[in-house]
């Protein structure tokens, strides 16, 4: 195939363009590096810097230059539609780099120089071992052979130099995950320069080894982290931090047109007058007419210790220096170490002896067994970050989660099941009451509610438990309370070997009342048997349903020698009276209402019939009348009764 003629685009480079080495990086559990990059600048140099292109939005936002001699003048990197922003204006376009044909065709009208003929290119075309170029010049027109080695010059030094960045463009564009940028200064002299930004990187993520030993235990904490930042960290100064710092991304690369609202383009109006029409007959106005009225509606947030002496089962590794700041822990390994790009590392920076105790931990009293766990207490001075914990003793027994653990504090840390112990756990509730007052017809009962778990604990050894209770808003727990928090109320206790039960009791104070007689149903004595609705009113009425069996199970939650304790009895002897006298009401007024509606049956009767007929109807009327009259007396008898009793009960109540 042959090759293209070497077409001589000129374009000036930067100068002494240095790339500076990283020097230290600070990794953040945020999901942030900062990296520092410094070296020597010649006076004139230029610092490039090759970018991710996703991370050029963080470095636009947070880049420091560090020059105490120099100036910097700015900053300067390729658009991100790279590729479309170099050919913009040009004649050319990727397609036309295909093909030497192509290119040249593209480029006819453009002012050239070949085989010392000079003028605009008109045409290209395919020859035998050439390409035959038609250049119009001070002569006419030129048909000049192009063949193999020899070079075509575009005489528009701005327009070669603009097609030789855009074939560097589209190159590039071919390697689109990345930016370079070129950072200018103005000095004198070569000295030190420094550049840190801050970009988005994987999380450094902590994991911990604690091996128990008696009552204390090793702990070591390693990092995982992960060099994503597209160079090489070579001997770089590594830290590690453990905050909660706000952190904001901005699309400062992509460029962002802001919509204007268009202004019309205002010209003189267009007149339009309507045509001139005959005259028309006159009409009279209409006669006026009344108005209508119209209708209105409404709705109405480490210190360097000294390590302790390591066991033989673990290497001992080089601590870490730690430095603590209000909400955040920032761990610098004491060596230089090397991540190359895109990969992984396991870094230790902590070891350090803490006290341990193993126990029993159960998060909720209704679990069937508790969880195997270990007390640790932050003794290092500084604040452990979130990770996991492999836990060993020697033997590895679980993992456990570490939440964020400021010096002095004391954690749990659950690895395992225990099923060698079993826990059977009820919840009872009993009421009691304690006073009782009666006044203006309304019980008052005081009293008490205590709500207990039982739990029946079989260990094999003896142990501490730990038990997480819940919260009972309202209830106080009667039970010893080590500490408060998201876990709810926690109980500790010393466990020995063999069955045993625990009690953890919660208590509230009750009160409650019963209304002897409803105010709505008005002075009982004024309260007409005729008129009371003893069917759908049964349960207002004293000696109804309801009321009764009420005192008489509160009598049985009551204890001898309680205060009020009498009065109850005798409301119970009173509501039973009561409960006889308005069951035989209630008997008699049905039997008077049958009686009534039979009289009315018969005074019908009366006023169908004719002769013989009629004189029995009035017969029968008249035994209607007697039983009407007999059976109504019975009612209001029993019915007054009932009323007495009631007044005899209110009179005591007060």
């Amino acid at each position: 195939m042959k090759r293209l003629p070497a077409l001589i685009l000129l374009l000036p480079l930067a100068a002494h363009a240095e790339e500076l080495p990283v020097r230290t990086v600070t990794l953040s559990n945020a999901g942030l590096v900062e990296i520092q990059r410094a070296g020597q600048l010649s006076a004139d140099g230029v610092v490039t810097l090759t970018i991710p292109t996703p991370q050029v939005d963080d470095i636009l936002k947070s880049l420091l230059v560090l020059d105490s001699q120099g100036t910097v003048l700015g900053l300067s990197l390729p658009a991100r539609e790279l590729e479309e922003e170099a050919f913009r204006g040009l004649p050319l376009r990727p397609d036309d780099f295909a093909d030497r044909l192509s290119m040249l065709r593209a480029l006819r009208g453009q002012r050239v120089e070949v085989g010392g003929t000079r003028g605009l290119l008109i045409d290209a075309a395919e020859a035998e071992n050439a390409l035959s170029l038609t250049v119009l010049g001070e002569r006419g027109l030129a048909n000049v052979m192009l063949r193999e080695g020899d070079a075509l010059r575009l005489t528009d030094s701005e327009l070669a130099g603009r097609v030789e960045r855009a074939a560097a463009a589209m190159a590039a564009a071919r390697l689109a995950d990345t930016r370079r940028a070129e950072i200018t200064f103005r000095a004198s002299a070569a000295r030190q320069v420094a550049l840190a930004y801050v970009t988005a990187a994987p999380l450094w993520k902590p994991s911990w080894r604690l091996t128990l030993d008696g009552d204390q235990a090793r702990l070591q904490g390693w990092a995982v982290v992960e060099n994503r930042s597209g160079a090489d960290w070579q001997d770089v100064r590594l830290s590690l931090v453990s905050g909660n710092p706000a952190a904001f991304a901005q699309a400062l690369y992509t460029p962002i047109m802001r919509p204007r609202p268009e202004m019309p383009v205002r010209g003189a109006e267009t007149i339009r007058p309507q045509a001139d029409t005959a005259p028309v007959p006159f009409l009279p106005a209409p006669a006026p007419v009344a108005p209508v009225r119209p209708l209105v509606g409404g709705v109405a947030a480490m210190a360097r210790a000294a390590p302790p002496p390591a066991p033989a089962e673990m290497a001992q590794v080089d601590q870490a220096a730690a430095e603590s700041t209000s909400g955040r822990v920032s761990f610098t390994l004491p060596n230089p170490v090397s991540v190359r790009a895109s990969e992984t590392a396991n870094f230790p920076f902590m070891d350090a002896r803490i006290p341990a105790q193993r126990v029993w931990w159960m998060q909720n009293p209704g679990a069937r067994n508790p969880l195997n766990a270990v007390r640790i207490t932050n003794n290092t001075g500084n604040t452990l970050p979130d990770g996991l914990v492999s836990i060993s003793g020697p033997a590895f027994l679980g993992d456990a989660e570490l939440r964020a653990m400021p010096d002095g504090e004391t954690r749990l840390l659950a690895h395992a099941l225990d099923r060698d112990v079993t826990v059977n756990s009820r919840r009872d509730s009993v009421q009691r009451v304690t006073r009782v007052g009666l006044s203006r017809a309304v019980l008052t009962l005081q009293g008490e509610e205590e709500v207990s778990w039982a739990l029946a604990v079989n260990p094999r050894t003896a142990g501490r438990l730990v038990l997480d209770m819940p919260n009972m808003p309202g209830y106080e727990p009667r039970f010893d309370i080590a500490s408060r928090g998201d876990f709810g109320l926690r109980h500790e206790v010393a466990l020995t070997a063999g069955e045993q039960t625990l009690r953890l009791p919660y208590r509230r104070d009750t009160r409650s009342t019963l209304v002897l007689w409803d105010p709505g149903l008005g002075q009982p004595q004024l309260l007409p048997w005729r008129g009371a609705a003893l069917d759908g009113d049964l349960r207002r009425l004293p000696g109804g349903p309801g009321s009764l069996e009420r005192i008489q199970e509160v009598l049985t939650r009551t204890a001898e020698g309680t205060p009020g304790r009498a009065l109850l009895s005798d409301m119970v002897t009173r509501l039973t009276r009561l409960r006889e006298q308005l069951d035989a009401a209630r008997l008699a007024v049905g039997e008077a209402k049958a009686a009534e509606t039979a009289l009315e049956r018969a005074r019908a009767a009366v006023q169908d019939r004719t002769g013989a007929e009629r004189e029995e109807a009035r017969r029968l009327l008249n035994q209607a009348s007697q039983a009407a009259e007999r059976t109504g007396a019975a009612a209001e008898r029993a019915w007054q009764a009932w009323q007495q009793g009631v007044v005899a009960l209110l009179a005591v109540s007060g």
